[in-house]
């Protein structure tokens, strides 16, 4: 064990399961000496040393959001579905507290993806709300940036560019910018590539693009995607999974590398393709 107390910020899922598990795990940490934080309870201590995130993937990103800007490492406990970004099951959680508390453990670094909405729909302009009637500026993203039609029978409008100029216009029912973390989510069911996590990268992907070029684009970290709406065709803008507000004509959605990385920690040696294969149940050889 670690010579001095640590403090550990929990961010934990609404469901019984998890909450359950959080519950246990704080008293056990308590019981070792350091210190809990709880997200949505007592105001947060100036310095955590470890963020623990209990549920499924979606917390994993509540938390990335949260802890990213002081490069907190970040522990994911999976007590969801699919726990592709959540490494550790609730029953080998106590083991994977101790390993960390002894230093055996690795860090792995994730390139993020920064939002900005500007123009038309942006802060302040009419047309743009939140998910709960709030402004759409800037936030951070782990997976991904979407752009999606508001309505069925309708595709969004969209121009796309680069840092170095104009590019093409989409008209398409979804439009996903993803980080190479974020390639394994909604971009892989787009049937966009796959990149391996300690890439930097942008993914582009147009979901059933009502043109010939209907391909993804994977470009620099140092590039940047600015994403505009057009022909007076509202679009919806969904960061990590969360609605980020609808956007009018003249909006413009910019995305790049995020100015801080997720730090992920892990057990052992890490498979890329090892945990591809386990969590969508690929044949083995």
């Amino acid at each position: 064990m670690t010579e001095r107390p640590v403090t550990v910020g929990v961010v934990v899922h609404p469901r019984d399961e998890a909450q359950a598990v959080a519950k246990e795990t704080a008293a056990w940490l308590r019981d070792q000496g350091h210190d809990v934080w709880f997200a949505d309870g007592d105001p947060r201590p100036g310095h955590l040393d470890l963020a623990l995130s209990i549920g499924g993937d979606g917390t994993m990103l509540r938390t990335v959001d949260l802890v990213a800007a002081d490069r907190v490492p970040i522990l994911g406990v999976n007590v969801g579905h699919l726990g592709y970004l959540a490494r550790v099951e609730p029953a080998e959680l106590q083991d994977a507290l101790s390993r960390f508390l002894a230093g055996q453990y690795r860090v792995d670094v994730r390139m993020t993806l920064e939002v900005e909405v500007t123009g038309g729909g942006a802060p302040g302009a009419p047309g743009a709300s939140g998910a709960s009637g709030g402004p759409v500026d800037r936030c951070l993203a782990l997976n991904d940036a979407v752009l999606q039609r508001c309505s069925v029978g309708h595709t969004v409008h969209v121009g796309l560019s680069t840092s170095s100029g104009p590019f093409i216009t989409y008209a398409a029912d979804t439009l996903i910018v993803a980080t190479p973390t974020g390639s394994t989510a909604y971009n892989l069911s787009a049937r966009g590539p796959i990149l391996a996590p300690e890439l930097r990268a942008l993914v582009f992907t147009p979901v059933a693009p009502h043109l010939l070029f209907d391909r993804s684009l994977v470009l620099d970290a140092a590039d940047s995607l600015h994403l505009t709406v057009l022909d007076g065709r509202p679009a919806e803008l969904v960061v990590d999974g969360q609605s980020r507000g609808v956007l009018e004509e003249g909006a413009t959605v910019t995305c790049r590398a995020g100015a801080y990385d997720a730090h992920l920690v892990s057990f052992g040696e890490s498979h890329f393709l090892g945990i591809l294969k386990a969590k969508f149940g690929l044949p083995r050889d």
